[in-house]
């Protein structure tokens, strides 16, 4: 049977050619020449100046927050409608998560109800650039400076994204990356942190390493982490990044053709500000009704094509024991919202399986 995933990475460029040369030069932990190759390539296409890789996206963004003071006693405003590691990294450095409900039009952080949660408590915002698309940066930029509060931007789904012109996560004081296996930019596993300011970049690296003091080998003043990034994972990176523009491309070509070949269904697409670039990490899509949501997707399974649901809101989960219905519009498209195959090499024909497929269910069930 035909089946299609919802993910898959493409290694069609240097990633063997590297990975071979980092093998036979004996460097395969955290030292070589790609781990540094790949940080200063990636602060050039972020644009910003200190890109320091790490394990993974979790490690980015619990750096992140040490980096700037986040610890116990403060409060940080962060969208419900996340990957559940976005919280986890606030719950790790002793903070508070202050849940934001999500816009039910491009489904990122609602700041207008971000600041309504804010208290003398509240320290910082960490914004979630939510399946490639962006959150309102004007808006929560003004929003931090009303309030005197740190912006960490979540941009583990959004490499390639720009808003007004400017890549995410640039005018952050910290922004996050993941390279997992489904990312549009993959090493496997592994991340990174991006910042402007040389003293966070140097709390980062040093937390990176266990706090080792420079250029005193061996001796070490605060408790870091082993966060390092392998020069193996680096060597993949830097492979991806060299045609990340090609890669972007494809994305936002498929994303076209989905939305043009079910424009006239009763799904709906994800929406974007007008002053966004997506990069479309997953093309994703919400069924009228919640109860439709489930038997699409098993309609689908049935046909041999992979997909995922929108991610539960991290409120009601038990380790955070929040109330069904505080968050109406996160509720809500949790419920109705599916993620389709997004990876960026899908051709025409699997495509047209997959959007015959959605039409075909949609008709027999008197939603077309």
């Amino acid at each position: 049977m035909l089946h299609i995933p919802l993910y898959q990475p493409d290694l069609s460029g240097n990633e063997r050619a590297y990975l071979l040369e980092a093998f036979d030069s004996g460097w395969i932990s955290s030292k070589g020449r790609f781990v540094a190759a790949f940080e200063s390539a990636f602060a050039v296409q972020v644009g910003v100046a200190h890109a320091i890789s790490v394990c993974n996206g979790t490690a980015a963004l619990h750096l992140a927050l040490l980096a700037l003071g986040i610890g116990v006693g403060d409060e940080v405003l962060v969208p419900t409608l996340t990957y559940v590691a976005t919280v986890n990294a606030i719950r790790h450095v002793g903070a508070t998560p202050v849940f934001v409900d999500a816009d039910a039009q491009t489904w990122q952080i609602d700041v207008a109800d971000a600041r309504r949660r804010i208290s003398p408590r509240t320290r910082a915002a960490l914004a979630v650039h939510l399946y490639g698309g962006s959150c309102d940066l004007h808006a929560l930029r003004s929003l931090c400076r009303d309030h005197d509060l740190r912006l960490i931007e979540d941009c583990a789904e959004a490499i390639g994204n720009r808003f007004d012109g400017e890549h995410v996560g640039r005018g952050a004081d910290a922004a996050t990356f993941s390279f997992f296996g489904n990312k549009t930019l993959s090493t496997g596993e592994g991340g990174m942190v991006v910042c402007m300011d040389d003293t966070v970049a140097d709390r980062v690296r040093r937390l990176r390493g266990q706090g080792l003091v420079p250029g005193h080998e061996y001796w070490h003043d605060i408790a870091g982490y082993n966060y390092r990034m392998t020069n193996l994972c680096a060597a993949i990176g830097l492979a991806q990044l060299e045609r990340i523009a090609t890669t972007l491309a494809s994305k936002r070509r498929l994303d076209a053709r989905y939305r043009s070949a079910l424009a006239g269904s009763a799904l709906r697409f994800q929406c974007h500000h007008d002053d966004d670039q997506p990069s479309h990490w997953m093309t994703s899509v919400l069924t009228p009704e919640p109860g439709q949501r489930d038997p699409l997707r098993a309609a689908l399974a049935a046909a041999g094509i992979e997909t995922r649901p929108l991610f539960s809101p991290v409120h009601l989960m038990p380790m955070y024991d929040g109330r069904r219905g505080a968050f109406p519009v996160a509720e809500d498209l949790s419920g109705r919202g599916l993620n389709l195959p997004s990876w960026p090499d899908l051709s025409e024909s699997q495509v047209a399986h997959v959007t015959a497929t959605i039409l075909d269910h949609l008709e027999q069930q008197g939603c077309g």
